[in-house]
């Protein structure tokens, strides 16, 4: 577990010009239209708010395309993300969409020592990021750490459930086959694709994850200090991660099971906020 860093990062490194390069990231249209936005961030438009003025940092942000779209919805962004190579991506989209972005090479544990305390309004972690992560309380003690009192954490991520899922049953069954709770010991995964379209072959196939119980998460925010004022569970994914079994929505681009959507949450919106004391 000691790797994990390196491990991971090296995979990222490697994947981040295939992702920056697919359609599935829509770079394209983001840098043909000023006024297009990601589809995860469009997805939480309304529980998002006005971001006029605020100070944000986007945790885990990759190559930054969810990171410009909430800098174009008015908020002065900060993106930080453990991978050199996704953050050379994210830098080059800033620059094409001429969007002032500081970017920040670190891992989330770290964020407190680069950024500083209390500088933010505005905490936004996306989609598959705290898998990532092997301590869900270090990671709420960082965000409350980060934020400014009256600040607010707003993450949007796929389910605990989805992630304990046997995503590979030829069946076509939904059977929990994974730990749905953190975990001491990572799993191992030794995977030679990735999750968006792409032709491109990578030699880096391993990488470490951990799964977080939805009360984990919320315990671990309440211990950091924080309120948790949003909690909704979606039935839809922004990708396909049940392969066979899905079907995408023409009017969201998001992906929900084909049969029978009512059987299980695969992804969730929280907000929380750390109140001025």
């Amino acid at each position: 577990m000691a790797d994990y860093l390196a491990i991971n990062r090296a995979s990222w490194d490697e994947r981040a010009p295939a992702h920056a390069a697919s359609p599935d990231y829509r770079v394209e249209q983001l840098l043909a239209d000023p006024a297009e936005l990601s589809e995860v961030v469009r997805f939480d438009l309304p529980r998002l708010g006005d971001l006029t003025g605020v100070r944000g940092v986007h945790l885990q942000c990759h190559i930054g395309t969810d990171t410009l779209s909430l800098a174009r919805l008015g908020a002065r962004m900060t993106g930080l993300d453990l991978s050199g190579a996704s953050l050379v991506q994210a830098r080059r989209i800033a620059a094409a969409a001429q969007t002032p972005i500081e970017y920040v090479e670190a891992d989330v544990y770290r964020a407190v020592e680069v950024l500083g305390a209390g500088e933010f309004d505005l905490v936004f972690t996306g989609i598959g990021a705290l898998c990532w992560l092997p301590d869900v309380n270090r990671w709420a003690a960082t965000v409350a750490a980060l934020l400014r009192p009256g600040g607010r954490l707003f993450i949007r991520e796929g389910h605990p459930v989805l992630w304990a899922i046997d995503e590979t049953r030829p069946d076509g069954l939904l059977v929990v086959d994974l730990p749905y709770f953190e975990t001491a010991e990572p799993l191992v995964w030794d995977e030679g694709g990735t999750y968006v379209s792409t032709d491109t072959s990578f030699s880096h196939t391993l990488t470490h994850s951990w799964n977080h119980g939805l009360g984990e998460i919320f315990t671990a925010l309440t211990g950091a200090g924080l309120r948790v004022t949003t909690l909704v569970e979606h039935d839809s994914v922004p990708w396909n991660a049940l392969p066979g079994r899905m079907v995408k929505g023409d009017h969201d681009g998001e992906w929900r099971l084909t049969e029978r959507r009512e059987r299980v949450p695969l992804s969730y919106t929280l907000q929380a906020v750390k109140d001025i004391s």
